[in-house]
C-alpha cells in the first residue's frame, strides 16, 4: 500500500530542495561500486545540474574499481554513503560492517549469464560439466545461491561446474575459456556483441527469470551513523537530490550520457556506449517518480530468501530482518 508520505514524495523533493538546509554546502562523499558509467548516471546528473548544490551539499563522487570494496571504504570512514549490491552488503554485515540500506533506486536486476550457443547449453540444467565465468569481490553471491538451488557444486575436485574467477571483461567467452560468463544487460553483454558474437549466437539467463534475482545498487550507510541527526539530515538531502537526478536522467537519456562522458576522467566512456547503457539502466528503475529510492520490503525478503537458499553453503547464515534496512531516512528526504 502506498502511504501518504510516498504519495507526497514528489512535492517533498521540490520543497526540500527549494528550502535548502540551514548551513549551505555541507560536504558529503559517495563511493561508487564501479567506474564512472551510466550505471551511476542519476548521481552525476544531480551533481552537474546543481541538484546537490540546491540541497546545500558539496558532493564528492568517488569512482570504484576492481580493487575497491565499498563496505571497506565506508567502514574506514572514507565515504558517507556507498553503492553496493544487497548480497555483498548483507554478507559484509555478517562479517562485522553493520551496513543498512537507506534507499534503493534499482528495483530490477540487470545481471545474467551469457553463454555461447555452440556450447550446447540451452537451460540451467545444462550447466553441469561446463566452465562458468563469475565475478567475485561480492558479485559472486547471487551466482553461488543459484548454483546451490540447482544442486550444483562449485568447489572441490568433483565440482559439478568449474568456476572461473572472471576479470571485469568478456575475454573468457571470446577466447572459449568459459561456456558462459557473468554480464550485465547494460554493460558486458553489449561488449560481447560489439566484439563480434551476434546476439543469435548467444544464450542468456537473466537472474530475474530464474527466481534468484537479488537487489543491486542500493545506498548503504553504517548503522551507528544513523543515530546522528546531522548526518541523517545530510543523507536525506542527498537522497532527495539523487532521486531528482535519476528522474532527470531517465527522461533525458542523451544528456545523461553526455554528462557521464564529461565526468569520466579515465576517458574510457564514449557517448554511444553510455547512451545505450543509459537506455538499459532505465529499464531497471521502474518505480514512479514519487517512489524513486523507496525499498520494497518484499524485494528485501526475496533477496534474503535467495541468499539463505543454499543448504550446504548459504551466503548468509541468518535473516538480518529490519535491522538491515530503514525507510526513516527516505521518509525524511521526501517530507521535509
Amino acid at each position: 500500500m502506498i502511504t501518504q508520505t510516498r504519495l507526497t514524495a514528489a512535492a517533498g523533493i521540490a520543497t526540500l530542495l527549494a528550502a535548502g538546509p540551514a548551513a549551505a554546502n555541507d560536504p558529503f562523499t559517495l563511493q561508487l561500486k564501479w567506474v564512472t558509467q551510466a550505471q551511476f548516471a542519476g548521481y552525476y546528473v544531480a551533481l552537474e545540474k546543481g541538484f546537490y548544490e540546491d540541497a546545500g551539499l558539496d558532493v564528492t563522487i568517488q569512482p570504484g574499481g576492481p580493487d575497491i570494496a565499498p563496505p571497506q571504504v565506508i567502514a574506514a570512514g572514507g565515504a558517507d554513503v556507498i553503492i553496493e549490491w544487497m548480497p555483498a552488503a548483507l554478507a559484509a554485515r555478517e562479517r562485522g560492517v553493520p551496513l543498512v540500506n537507506v534507499a534503493q533506486f534499482f528495483n530490477r536486476s540487470g545481471m545474467m549469464l551469457t553463454c555461447r550457443a555452440d556450447s550446447g547449453i540451452t537451460a540451467p540444467e545444462d550447466f553441469a560439466g561446463h566452465t562458468l565465468g563469475v565475478w567475485f569481490a561480492g558479485n559472486e553471491y547471487p551466482f553461488l545461491s543459484w548454483m546451490s538451488r540447482l544442486d550444483l557444486s562449485t568447489s572441490g575436485p568433483d565440482a559439478d561446474v568449474e568456476v572461473l574467477r572472471q576479470g571485469f571483461n568478456v575475454d573468457p567467452l571470446l577466447q572459449n575459456q568459459a561456456s558462459c560468463i557473468s554480464t550485465m544487460i547494460y554493460n558486458e553483454y553489449w561488449q560481447v556483441v560489439d566484439a563480434g558474437i551476434p546476439e543469435d549466437e548467444l544464450v542468456t539467463f537473466f537472474y530475474e527469470d530464474q527466481g534468484v534475482a537479488t537487489l543491486e545498487d542500493g545506498l548503504y550507510a553504517v548503522e551507528e551513523s544513523l543515530d546522528d541527526p546531522d548526518y541523517v539530515d545530510r543523507l536525506a538531502r542527498f537522497i532527495a537530490a539523487s532521486a531528482q537526478g535519476w528522474a532527470y536522467a531517465i527522461e533525458n537519456v542523451d544528456e545523461a550520457a553526455e554528462i557521464i562522458v564529461e565526468y569520466d576522467m579515465a576517458g574510457a566512456a564514449t557517448f554511444e556506449v553510455q547512451q545505450r547503457q543509459m537506455e538499459n539502466i532505465a529499464t531497471l528503475i521502474t518505480a514512479p517518480t514519487e517512489e524513486l529510492g523507496w525499498l520494497d520490503p518484499a524485494a528485501f525478503t526475496r533477496t534474503v530468501e535467495v541468499l539463505l537458499s543454499g543448504e550446504s553453503d548459504p551466503v548468509i547464515s541468518e535473516d538480518p530482518g529490519e535491522a538491515a534496512w530503514t525507510h526513516s531516512v527516505w521518509d525524511q528526504s521526501m517530507s521535509q
